[in-house]
């Protein structure tokens, strides 16, 4: 513990998504209330919401006031400091991050530029998607990396119905379909979602759509399959499912470039679409790649070590998305899931207990549990590790969507402990059963 005359240790967490979020959580409880050291969070946005589910907010089946969780009121509950703004740069001698002046939406100031002092700093500012140059895609797409992103596309789709419904004019090939670039978990479940959510829509009256003819969803993706980190056996029940769905499935197509009313595949094909989402590919935020001369990788990634500490600097730990961790034990890095977040930020609150004691670090070890994917109220698929004779297991159906669901649990469980979590769930149950199931606005 901290003598009366010896300031509080201050750890600062530049990033709320899951992983940052929870560590603010879980320090902020253990050492902010009792003083020992001074927890701040700095994130850009007001609000966070778990980012596997942004699908689910583009597609309108998600009520956001539900499930977003409000850094300010969050941060005065768990005893850590919340600071609005974007990280823009980096002191290494004098230990203090520059954050950006923050803007409202009417382009005033609401903050001035600020500088933050830390003892130990910590990145956890995920990752973005990496268009890899292809022309168009700035100009054309909508990419799901926030809130934000997801609600502009719904308003698109949305709006893009109410048109169709009230134009004089025959629908253009163009006007209702859907065209989702890369066929990972994210573009897979928007895939599904949109199926469903677009036909609840046109069921509110628009009455000019019909839905099996005008609207037409595709998903593009270059690798030989859909969903190509994932097993095999994964990737073919997934694509039957999404046949039987009618999504019409591309798959060994490259994207050469996005108009505003197609998007051209290199061998020659234009596939007709005004809403375009851009889901294939991620990479670190850009400005990682010259951060006051910490190590990064091709994808911006700061390099870390086993411990979690950048390779050049011990007070600067990195974590999630925008970390290029070493698996250990095996070859390549973690990947970027929501289930190695969630276990580097527990592992953290390990490594700062011991760093105030002034004792060795520990190594982190990835745990992969399998993967899941969502497939709407269709179906859910994944594999489990630790399967017979020690491989993976495939599941799907039921048992397979529970365990999708306690993987958000965990994570609402993780900020909130069991009684806020019990309260809400039941609170969503009650809301959803006499409430429209499809957001229309």
């Amino acid at each position: 513990m901290n003598s009366a005359h010896q300031k509080p240790h201050r750890i600062v967490i530049v990033g709320g998504g899951a992983g940052g979020l929870e560590l603010a959580t879980r320090l902020g409880r253990k050492y902010g209330r009792g003083g020992a050291a001074e927890i701040t969070l700095v994130d850009r946005h007001r609000t966070h919401v778990w980012k596997p589910k942004l699908h689910e907010i583009a597609s309108g089946s998600m009520d956001t006031s539900a499930h977003e969780v409000d850094y300010l009121a969050h941060s005065h509950r768990h005893s850590f400091r919340y600071r609005i703004g974007e990280m823009v740069g980096l002191d290494r001698e004098r230990r203090e991050i520059q954050v950006a002046p923050f803007i409202d939406d009417e382009g005033r100031n609401v903050t001035q530029a600020r500088v933050f002092g830390y003892d130990t700093l910590i990145i956890a500012i995920g990752s973005r998607t990496n268009d890899f140059g292809t022309p168009g895609v700035q100009a054309h797409t909508v990419r799901l990396e926030s809130q934000s992103d997801a609600k502009r596309f719904h308003a698109r789709m949305v709006n893009a119905c109410i048109r169709a419904h009230t134009q004089a004019a025959p629908l253009r090939p163009e006007q209702l379909h859907v065209a989702i670039i890369g066929a990972g978990a994210t573009g897979v479940e928007l895939a599904a979602e949109l199926h469903r959510t677009t036909r609840e829509v046109v069921a509110y009256g628009l009455d000019r759509i019909d839905p099996d003819k005008d609207i037409k969803v595709s998903l593009i993706e270059a690798a030989d399959r859909v969903l190509p980190a994932l097993p095999p056996r994964l990737s073919q029940a997934t694509e039957r499912l999404l046949d039987k769905l009618g999504v019409e499935v591309h798959t060994s197509a490259r994207v050469a470039e996005v108009s505003g009313d197609c998007v051209c595949l290199a061998d020659g094909r234009m596939l007709a679409a005004e809403l375009v989402v851009w889901a294939a590919g991620v990479k670190a935020p850009d400005f990682l790649s010259n951060l006051a001369g910490l190590e990064t990788n091709r994808i911006n990634q700061l390099v870390v070590g086993a411990t979690l500490q950048t390779t050049r600097d011990p007070d600067i730990f990195a974590f999630g998305d925008c970390a290029a961790c070493p698996c250990g034990g095996t070859d390549g890095n973690v990947p970027p899931r929501a289930q190695a977040a969630h276990q580097q930020a527990a592992h953290l609150v390990t490594q700062m207990k011991l760093k105030l004691a002034g004792k060795p670090l520990r190594d982190y070890r990835y745990r992969d549990f399998g993967s899941l994917v969502s497939l709407g109220k269709f179906s859910t698929v994944g594999n489990m590790m630790g399967g017979p004779m020690g491989g993976s297991l495939m599941i799907e159906g039921m048992l397979a969507r529970v365990m999708y669901e306690s993987l958000y649990k965990m994570h609402e469980l993780a900020l909130h402990g069991w009684p806020k979590v019990i309260v809400d769930t039941l609170a969503r149950l009650l809301t959803r059963r006499g409430g429209q199931h499809v957001k229309l606005h």
